[in-house]
């Protein structure tokens, strides 16, 4: 995560919040402050005004009433001028007295200037309209700039008490400009305050954001350590109020993601591992049908590497998408087979579907399990068949005894010819079925797993030789039997009754097959810490792709053929399970019209030194 940009940070903010929050309190309580402080300074300063303009037209008035009027003295006195001045004085004084600085003027009801703070303007008269206006008996005030200065203008009229009639006026010009400077220092001290408190705010709100946001950036240092895996961490707790306790609270809730983290990963390698020993494959996928999850299994039953298949669709992986559609196969279909086979492998797998869905929610995927059931098929149509061969093997000999009973039932018993032949071909009829029955017991009893063997050790080619010896006794077709078997003692394990019954059938089915005059060789080699015996015939042989099937129950490689010379097809069956129940192996070689050979393996016992026959 980046850097937070400096001006984008908390704490900037909160030290410029807090900065015009104070600003904006100084600006609105000066404001306030200097327009009351205005008003009433300009209210003061104008009664202060109107007070003593009021004492002078007092003054002025009585000055008037006492002596008679600068008119009067003109007319009845005219020529007497000490008189007029003594009156002028007197007014002219009283301006000097209450209206030093200050331009004022009084007019008589005629606008004739009686005194004035400019002497030069006495005597004559104003046309000034305010003035106007006092003599009309109106008063007036007025703010006006005057020479680069703010004044107070004032117009007042002097009126007899008497009869009420204006006698003369007072016009007043008095500069205000001390009370706006007054007003600008006391506004250049509240700058300078305001600049002041400003400085201590963003001081004190530096300090405060750093008490606030020193434990956030702690707790962003925490989120960004617990965000790689790490909660080893803990945030510093600086105190006991809201933030100390958003820091224990933050710790806490680390210790519990740490606890749950723990008990999430526990809980994924246990999935991890029992889908990776599972015998079953596994595959999971999205909504869409797109494969997320693929075990170790599901690699090796469907011959595709994880990296490739992850994102594909299982519909393709599967080769369901010719036959089936996605929504088919989420709502329609629980378990399917599907056949991998080819020309050389049988290759059958089962799949079985089920829906990845929360509670009341909508299907987010589908896990599918694949399981090999190719064994289990073949072992259900070894089945079938088996039972089909055993039918098929009783049926044949009992169709043929049913024919010759009922034959002779129906009178051939009377026949001294035919009655014989009958009962013969009944008599091997019935031996072969006990055959068939024997071979099928044993072969049932072998399948159990509380059959047991009676091993003992012997010398193999003592044990050879005397079954050889056996079948050149019967000298039957005049078939030759070749031995070609090691000068030395061979200590093997066995159960000399199975082990008999498996070279007997051997050899047999060899005689069986071989021409008139033939030779079969039986030879005994030492491989490793292995035996093994070959008997080799010359007959017609096996076709190459039948090879691998003779130990097959119920096979023959000419069924006509054989159950003339009376095989059950079990004998090779029964040869390769008692084989392998002494821990060896059995085998055929075959080129057809070129003779047949039968190998089998049994474990060597430990040879003696100088141990020869």
């Amino acid at each position: 995560m980046d850097k937070v940009n400096f001006f984008k940070s908390i704490h900037v903010k909160f030290v410029l919040i807090y900065v015009l929050l104070i600003l904006i309190a100084m600006q609105v309580i000066s404001v306030y402050f200097i327009n009351n402080l205005e008003n009433d300074l300009r209210q003061n300063f104008t009664k202060s005004l109107y007070d003593r303009v009021n004492l002078l037209e007092f003054n002025i008035e009585q000055k008037m009433k006492d002596e008679k009027s600068y008119e009067d003295l003109k007319e009845e006195n005219e020529g007497n001028e000490e008189d007029i001045k003594t009156l002028e004085q007197d007014i002219q004084a009283l301006i000097d007295e209450e209206f030093e600085e200050k331009q004022v003027q009084v007019l008589n009801k005629d606008g004739v200037i009686l005194a004035s703070s400019n002497q030069r303007l006495v005597g004559q008269i104003s046309f000034n309209p305010k003035i106007k206006l006092a003599l009309e008996g109106t008063q007036a005030d007025e703010i006006m700039l005057s020479g680069g200065e703010r004044v107070m203008v004032l117009a007042k009229p002097i009126i007899n008490d008497d009869t009420g009639a204006t006698i003369g006026a007072i016009y007043l010009e008095a500069s205000i400009e001390s009370i706006f400077k007054q007003i600008q220092r006391i506004n250049n001290i509240l700058v300078t305050g305001t600049v002041i408190a400003l400085i201590i705010t963003g001081l004190l709100g530096v300090f405060l954001a750093r008490t606030i946001t020193r434990p956030m950036a702690d707790m962003r240092k925490q989120a960004l350590v617990m965000a790689r895996g790490d909660f080893s961490r803990k945030v510093q707790l600086y105190g006991d109020d809201e933030i100390g306790q958003l820091a224990m609270t933050f710790n806490n809730l680390t210790k519990k993601l740490q606890e749950a983290t723990a008990i999430t990963e526990s809980e994924r390698r246990k999935l991890r591992s029992v889908l990776t020993y599972m015998t079953d494959g596994v595959i999971a996928t999205d909504r869409d049908g797109a494969i997320i999850l693929m075990n170790d299994r599901a690699e090796e039953m469907l011959n595709i590497s994880r990296q490739n298949a992850l994102g594909t669709s299982l519909m393709e992986l599967l080769r369901l998408n010719t036959n089936y559609t996605w929504e088919e196969l989420y709502n329609e279909y629980e378990s399917m087979l599907l056949d991998f086979s080819t020309d050389d492998l049988h290759y059958v797998v089962r799949a079985n579907f089920s829906t990845i869905q929360k509670d009341d929610g909508p299907i987010n995927g589908l896990i599918c399990v694949l399981h090999d059931v190719t064994e289990q098929e073949q072992i259900d149509n070894e089945r079938r068949e088996f039972v089909f061969n055993v039918s098929h093997e009783l049926r044949t000999p009992l169709t043929t005894m049913r024919s010759y009973l009922e034959a002779l039932a129906d009178g051939a018993w009377q026949d001294e010819n035919i009655a014989p032949r009958f009962l013969e071909v009944t008599q091997n009829e019935t031996e072969r079925m006990i055959r068939l029955v024997t071979d099928l017991l044993q072969l049932s009893k072998m399948d159990s797993k509380d059959y047991r063997f009676n091993f003992r050790e012997i010398d193999l080619v003592e044990f050879l030789d005397g079954i050889v010896e056996r079948f050149e006794m019967l000298e039957k077709e005049n078939i030759v039997l070749s031995r070609s078997f090691p000068d030395q003692v061979i200590p093997v394990q066995l159960d000399t009754d199975k082990m008999t019954q498996v070279v007997d059938n051997i050899i047999s089915n060899a005689m069986k097959y071989s021409p008139e005059g033939g030779t079969i060789t039986i030879a005994v080699t030492i491989t490793g810490r292995k035996v093994r015996v070959s008997i080799s015939d010359q007959g017609v042989g096996i076709p190459k792709n039948n090879v691998s099937k003779i130990f097959d129950r119920f096979f023959r490689v000419d069924r006509a053929r054989s159950r003339d010379l009376g095989g059950t097809g079990l004998g090779l069956a029964i040869a390769k399970e008692i084989v392998l129940a002494h821990g060896g192996d059995i085998w055929a070689e075959s080129e057809w019209g070129q003779g047949t050979t039968i190998h089998f393996t049994l474990p060597l016992r430990k040879i003696k030194e100088g141990q020869q026959r």
